[in-house]
């Protein structure tokens, strides 16, 4: 009996071990829908009338390459499910949960992402991170929107990105640590035209990224790094630049930007073109 003991003391030490964090409790459920389910619903759909699974729980789900024919997905937990390629311009995505999903090459052109959470996705199909992946966020509506993503050359132009939320930190212990990727890479992004007025961008890489003719009014983009972004006919009033790096950044022609605020505190002033 004492060996016997022993024994089973050994393997819960041993399960203890092995456990990912936060062991005991029971692991995410998976969608109260199946991906055949939501196919057959989206094949049904006509115009006037499309397919909604608002509030409905799709995580984990192979949604890959699917059309969603403008569908209302309002409310809707997509974490963790598979978007790749996906067509979704047009649909009702409000207050929908993106977290970890799959957008690889998914389309969300005038979609509502109103309030929505994309915290970490996966957006490329590779480790290279080729742009050619990227998804697309075209003529959307983002307003409020919470982002912790890579998302390198993704298109957003003429999309409303109003009060868009794309500080990095989350409000849990680790955050901006040493082990922790605490900045969004919007590398080469395309915000031309693009409403992004308020919109947080602090700490975000955006190197190469394009804001022509967008409205920055009262964005934050603090500690950026801008290098060559190009701001041609942006309006910058309110814009926050403190700590930016605009080395070699297109500021020629920007509307406001003796109104723009922290320039004097920007790095590389000097080397951006005025």
């Amino acid at each position: 009996m004492r060996a016997l003991g022993a024994f089973l003391g050994l393997a819960a030490m041993a399960a203890a071990v092995a456990a990912p964090s936060g062991a005991g409790a029971t692991p995410p459920a998976a969608g109260d829908i199946s991906a055949r389910e939501v196919t057959r619903a989206l094949f049904a759909a006509v115009p006037g009338s499309p397919a909604d699974f608002s509030g409905r729980a799709l995580r984990y789900l192979d949604l890959s390459t699917v059309d969603f024919k403008g569908a209302r997905l309002a409310a809707a937990d997509l974490y963790g499910a598979d978007l790749t390629g996906a067509r979704l311009g047009g649909t009702i995505l409000t207050g929908a949960r993106l977290d970890r999903a799959n957008i690889a090459r998914a389309d969300f052109s005038g979609a509502d992402l109103s309030g929505a959470t994309l915290l970490r996705p996966n957006a490329f199909l590779t480790p290279d991170f080729d742009v050619r992946d990227a998804p697309r966020f075209d003529g959307a509506r983002l307003r409020g929107i919470r982002v912790k993503a890579r998302l390198d050359g993704s298109d957003f132009r003429g999309a409303d990105l109003t009060r868009a939320d794309f500080s990095p930190l989350e409000k849990r212990p680790g955050e901006r640590d040493a082990a922790t990727d605490s900045r969004n890479g919007l590398v080469a992004c395309n915000f031309s035209g693009a409403v992004l007025r308020e919109a947080d961008f602090t700490l975000a890489i955006l190197r190469h990224a394009r804001f022509a003719g967008s409205d920055l009014e009262g964005a934050d983009l603090s500690e950026t790094d801008l290098s060559h972004a190009d701001f041609t006919g942006a309006n910058l009033v309110g814009a926050n630049f403190a700590g930016a790096d605009l080395d070699g950044a297109r500021l020629a022609g920007a509307i406001g930007l003796d109104r723009a605020r922290g320039l004097e505190r920007a790095v590389n002033l000097d080397k951006a073109k005025r």
